[in-house]
């Protein structure tokens, strides 16, 4: 199957992006400028090893610390403002920008996707002029009301703006950090850069497509869409048209769930940890993950028979890790059981190396309304038990209750509670 191009929909669809967002933020906050500013923003300043979860522009520039960085790497510049997260206060700043933007068309418009980028669908027919004089408006009015500088990707579907947004709008000073790219446009603009910067394609994608020879978007806008979809199924058809500009996405429709038709598939918990584990506190902190899933799936009152554990080892040796599964006969909502189960999954494919990130999952679901019964244990009394702490927990806060190894050096419950995606609110 293929398109000609000539027949395909095309919308003005703006992607709006707010450049470090959180660090914009907090510059705004402080009465600075964020594109003249040494900022940056850390999960918590107590941790030296905590994450880098933003950087202005001139930290990303002069010292290379970005998303992702640690805070003992950043230097002793007494130029540089290290500030701790504040959730809350970035989700407020984010709400704005909906309000912000219905002044230019309806809410049907208008799409968020993340926390610091948005999709805007604009009428050529408004009164605010063409799609670029629309888009400096937006651009001035968010700078004067927010304080926060953007970069905006314009493309004829959403793929083409965000692709647009993200190749070139970041990188485009002469224009304002504005630009377009089309059907027409896309090849010429677009086909030149690394397929890791193709939106959809994640790590383990990108080493996929290199093993086939592909290695740019042009690469993959050429590949050969049977061999493709044969070897990726309709993910593989999918790349090969979003390497050719192509997305049929209509922006203006909502979808309305169906809450009947709505199934939970399955229940995680990851955390990156803010040192290198080894040894007891390992376990510690896989209790702790573990606890999380059980909690969430006794809370839709489900349970599950495969349970999955991840495990990251530390870019200090090298990184690498395993992930691994293991389908028990009885379902089960437990910690103390699924804990059990994730505890020899460790032990059985450890190196004893330094641990950075753990996740562990709880899939292939059945309802709880007919606890299955064991016939060598009864385990009504554990499953009060685990109700009654859920029940505490609700009332108090997850803190309120935890397991007695989890206050020990190794537990990370206390420290996350009370945050918002694992970082101060």
């Amino acid at each position: 199957m293929d398109f000609d191009i000539s027949k395909l929909p095309r919308y003005d669809i703006l992607c709006i992006d707010f450049k470090s967002y959180y660090a914009s933020v907090e510059c705004v906050l402080r009465g600075l400028d964020p594109l003249t500013t040494y900022l940056v923003v850390v999960g918590d300043l107590s941790r030296r090893g905590s994450i880098v979860l933003a950087s202005s522009p001139l930290m990303k520039s002069t010292y290379k610390i970005k998303t992702g960085s640690r805070l003992f790497e950043i230097p002793q510049d007494p130029r540089i403002h290290v500030v701790e997260a504040r959730m809350n206060t970035y989700i407020d700043f984010s709400m704005q920008v909906p309000k912000i933007l219905n002044r230019f068309g309806p809410m049907e418009c208008i799409s968020i996707y993340s926390i610091d980028e948005i999709f805007y669908t604009y009428d050529s027919q408004s009164l605010f002029g063409d799609k670029w004089t629309a888009a400096k408006t937006i651009q001035k009015t968010l700078k004067s009301e927010l304080g926060l500088p953007t970069a905006i990707g314009i493309g004829q579907n959403y793929f083409q703006s965000k692709s647009c947004l993200d190749c070139i709008s970041k990188h485009s000073e002469e224009t304002g950090y504005i630009a377009e790219v089309t059907y027409e446009t896309f090849p010429d603009l677009m086909w030149k850069f690394p397929i890791r910067d193709c939106w959809g394609v994640g790590r383990q994608m990108e080493r996929n497509l290199n093993r086939l020879g592909i290695y740019t978007i042009g690469d993959l806008a050429n590949a050969n869409l049977p061999k493709m979809k044969a070897k990726f199924g309709v993910i593989g058809e999918q790349l090969v048209f979003h390497a050719r500009g192509i997305d049929l996405t209509n922006p203006y429709f909502k979808p309305k769930l169906d809450q009947n038709a709505i199934t939970q598939k399955g229940f995680g918990s990851g955390i990156t940890l803010m040192r290198n584990y080894e040894g007891e506190d390992i376990i510690t902190a896989l209790l702790d993950q573990t606890e999380e899933v059980a909690r969430r799936a006794r809370e839709v009152k489900m349970n599950g028979r495969t349970i999955s554990l991840s495990i990251g080892y530390s870019d200090d040796v090298g990184g690498g890790g395993f992930s691994i599964s293991r389908t028990i006969a009885t379902p089960t909502n437990l910690t103390r059981k699924i804990f059990e189960v994730c505890k020899v999954l460790f032990y059985q494919n450890d190196v004893k190396r330094p641990v950075r990130n753990i996740h562990v999952g709880l899939t292939n679901l059945s309802t709880d309304d007919i606890a299955q019964l064991d016939l060598f244990e009864d385990d009504s009394k554990e499953r009060q038990l685990m109700s009654t702490m859920d029940e505490i927990r609700n009332k108090y806060g997850t803190a309120s209750v935890v397991w007695a190894r989890s206050l020990t050096d190794g537990g990370t419950v206390i420290d996350r509670s009370g945050k918002v995606g694992g970082h101060k609110s």
